[in-house]
């Protein structure tokens, strides 16, 4: 007897397992533990096979049935059903593991090592947000030129975020250039998209001008604002060692030596995955030194921990927040003191550019640049660093900015007083 909608759905478990037929091989099980599974018997070659269809009700009786007429098919063009499913799950793991979102992943994967903590995780919230919602689902070598672009670029457009869009397009052509060296896929669809793209306009990172900075350490001094100590040395730190502010965020105290007034970066933290060596003035130290004092007891391997969590590191956007709220919102950044120290000390310290972009890290763009790279400049770094923070001393005593301060007779020899120069100045 044929079964019935309504009998399946009412049928009961019982202590063992026991069938009930619909005839042609088809056949439901019904579990003790009350499942109930569709199996189908056939013969292939003269063999008795048993093929596994699924379990109700997520497959109906007439979906169960439908399967039975295909797998009669198969056996009347000579074809073993359990075979072809096998191949079918097959081909649903490939075409799974050839997905844009699957070969992103593997890529990103492949890449993070050579990548700075920051940027890899830049790259994965930038597909994550931008491009796996619209086309992660889709096989990589079926996604054409204008999928991208209607799906993926032109909704980053809309946003009025041309810049992101331009990185996003870069990121895609990556992963889909990955893809054609590992098979995936055959072309690079982001590469027919030169010209589709709205111009992204050239942008810095918001930075004062020397001539603000009185007002602006007035402020910070004053601290109307009410900053949080830690937070106003971090601000002073980022001014005195001119760092990225995601490698001061992140140093812990094993990589200075507070004694010998130097600072070593690694290379995983760097985003040229170089090491780094800062020299540190007196002021960096005396402020290393007031916030050992207060986060000693913390129990915490970072120098500038979370107010909220000192076990963690403090928020990326903690320092760009105060000066926010110290009334530079749009005017000043954490990133626009390298700047600041960049133009200040090439003008007004006398020092040389090399000398300067060295102490920035920044990768070298010439060969005339590449060649100095190989330099350290590590001694006139450090008379560099100390004329820094004593020309920003200055600023705050006088509440001005004190007039060009340079000897290009005898290099970037200042006025003010350093025990190294001193030393040498006495031999």
């Amino acid at each position: 007897m044929k079964l019935t909608d309504r009998f399946v759905k009412t049928v009961k478990p019982k202590e063992k397992a026991y069938k009930l037929t619909d005839g042609g091989g088809l056949y439901l099980q019904v579990q003790p533990n009350g499942s109930k599974l569709w199996r189908l018997r056939y013969y292939f070659l003269g063999k008795e096979k048993l093929l596994s269809i699924g379990s109700y009700p997520t497959v109906t009786l007439a979906e169960a049935r439908a399967k039975r007429e295909e797998v009669k098919k198969l056996l009347v063009n000579g074809h073993d059903p359990a075979v072809q499913k096998r191949e079918e799950k097959r081909e649903a793991i490939r075409k799974a593991a050839n997905t844009f979102e699957a070969l992103a992943r593997e890529w990103h994967e492949k890449q993070k090592d050579q990548w700075t903590p920051n940027h890899a995780s830049c790259v994965m919230r930038r597909l994550e947000a931008n491009v796996f919602p619209h086309i992660g689902s889709r096989l990589v070598q079926e996604i054409d030129a204008l999928e991208l672009l209607e799906c993926v670029l032109r909704r980053i457009e809309k946003r009025g975020a041309n810049e992101v869009a331009a990185r996003v397009k870069q990121i895609c052509g990556q992963v889909f250039r990955y893809g054609i060296v590992t098979g995936r896929c055959q072309r690079d669809p982001s590469f027919d998209l030169k010209d589709a793209l709205k111009k992204a306009r050239g942008s810095h990172y918001a930075a004062l001008d020397i001539k603000e900075m009185p007002e602006f350490l007035a402020a910070l001094e004053r601290n109307d604002a009410r900053l949080f100590g830690r937070t106003r040395r971090g601000i002073r730190l980022l001014m005195l060692c001119f760092t990225r502010t995601s490698e001061l965020i992140r140093a812990t105290w094993d990589e200075f030596d507070l004694e010998n007034g130097v600072w070593e970066i690694p290379a995983e933290r760097m985003k040229m995955r170089r090491p780094h060596v800062v020299p540190l003035s007196r002021q960096a130290i005396e402020i290393l030194r007031e916030q050992q004092r207060e986060t000693g007891d913390f129990n915490t391997r970072w120098v500038l921990p979370s107010q909220i969590k000192p076990r963690d590191p403090m928020s990326n956007n903690t320092i760009l927040f105060a000066i926010g709220r110290m009334g530079y919102k749009g005017r000043m950044t954490g990133h626009g003191f390298r700047a600041l120290a960049m133009t200040t000390i090439k003008e007004r310290l006398g020092y040389r550019h090399e000398v300067v972009d060295r102490q920035l890290a920044h990768a070298p763009v010439s060969k005339v640049d590449r060649a100095y790279d190989r330099a350290q400049f590590l001694e006139e770094r450090t008379f560099m660093m100390q004329d820094w923070a004593d020309y920003l001393d200055l600023i705050t005593e006088r509440g001005s900015v004190p007039p060009i301060i340079r000897q290009s007779d005898q290099g970037p020899l200042s006025r003010f007083p350093h025990p190294v120069r001193i030393a040498n100045a006495k031999t």
